[in-house]
């Protein structure tokens, strides 16, 4: 009779949610790499949008007297302004957005050697571990083309439904419908969201096979799609992680709007440092999750090699 290594799944990951909570110098250095990259990046797209912003006469677009209690004409108005800014935005992401996607790779693949380094040392039983800075780059490169390309599709999907329920209605002089709209947003969203979920768990195991192994970027990429019953549990963490962000993101909107009730005492600059504040937790948080799918795929894959070399298996 034979006997093989089990490979956990979700069934176990909240004992890695656990250990990573136990650890906060892992998501310490995780804020650090990508807050040092964020705010700098932050700065430049702030900037470059108010250059935008005022080499265009939107005052003609009446923006000023947008309302949401008027969905049609805050429409038209958003769609007057969104002529005028989209083409100068164009000009601006032909040469910035390459540029920003090269620097991320970049702090990307540092920042996971760097937090690497650190489970490396927190979790001997996972040792050793073989950082390559160039092939976690190069990894992270596709999988930041791969998600580029799934927020192209998305705009793609949401233009498509807008010329649907709204574009065409109107050119046939009837009403734009906004709850067919609403829906295929929503459908459109779901849908490319889950795809995403369910697809990007290759992205995130290639890495870890590269510093188990030791592989370069082909052999690396190339193995993370033949791990067979690895592949399943590393889909159910992905699915799990992409609810917890969404429910992240829900309740940062919860938290957001909290003192709404109140706003006949509250001013103008609480409510800026206290979405501050939200934002602050909600992006500690997110970071925090993306940590735990490291060490969960991290202590997976291992799994799955100890079963491989077992003679037993």
């Amino acid at each position: 009779m034979t006997h093989a290594v089990p490979v956990r799944g979700t069934q176990t990951f909240i004992e890695t949610l656990r250990g990573c909570w136990r650890r906060p110098s892992l998501t310490a250095l995780e804020v650090l790499w990508r807050w040092t990259f964020g705010i700098p990046v932050l700065w430049i797209l702030g900037t470059n949008a108010w250059t935008i912003i005022h080499s265009v006469p939107l005052e003609h677009t009446g923006i000023s007297h947008l309302s949401l209690l008027d969905p049609i004409g805050a429409a038209q108005i958003l769609a007057d302004a969104s002529l005028l800014l989209i083409p100068p935005a164009l000009a601006v992401a032909h040469w910035l957005a390459p540029l920003l996607i090269g620097l991320w790779a970049i702090a990307a693949g540092l920042g996971r050697v760097l937090v690497l380094w650190r489970v490396r040392q927190l979790y001997p039983q996972l040792a050793p571990l073989q950082l390559k800075p160039i092939t976690l780059i190069l990894l992270q490169v596709v999988r930041t083309v791969a998600l580029a390309a799934t927020f192209v599709a998305w705009f793609a999907g949401i233009q498509w439904a807008a010329g649907i329920a709204v574009v065409s209605k109107i050119q046939l002089d009837q009403p734009a419908n906004l709850v067919q709209y609403a829906g295929l947003v929503i459908v459109i969203s779901l849908g490319l969201f889950t795809f995403w979920s369910v697809v990007s768990w290759i992205f995130s195991a290639a890495p870890m096979l590269a510093a188990i192994r030791g592989t370069g970027f082909f052999r690396s990429l190339r193995d993370a799609f033949f791990l067979g019953p690895l592949t399943g549990k590393l889909v159910e963490i992905n699915l799990v992680l992409g609810i917890v962000k969404l429910a992240l993101l829900v309740l940062a909107m919860v938290f957001s709007a909290s003192p709404m009730p109140f706003e006949s005492v509250t001013t103008d600059v609480f409510l800026h440092w206290w979405w501050l504040g939200v934002a602050v937790l909600y992006l500690i948080a997110s970071d925090f999750f993306h940590v735990a799918r490291q060490v969960g795929y991290l202590e997976l894959c291992r799994a799955y090699e100890a079963q491989k070399d077992s003679p037993l298996s």
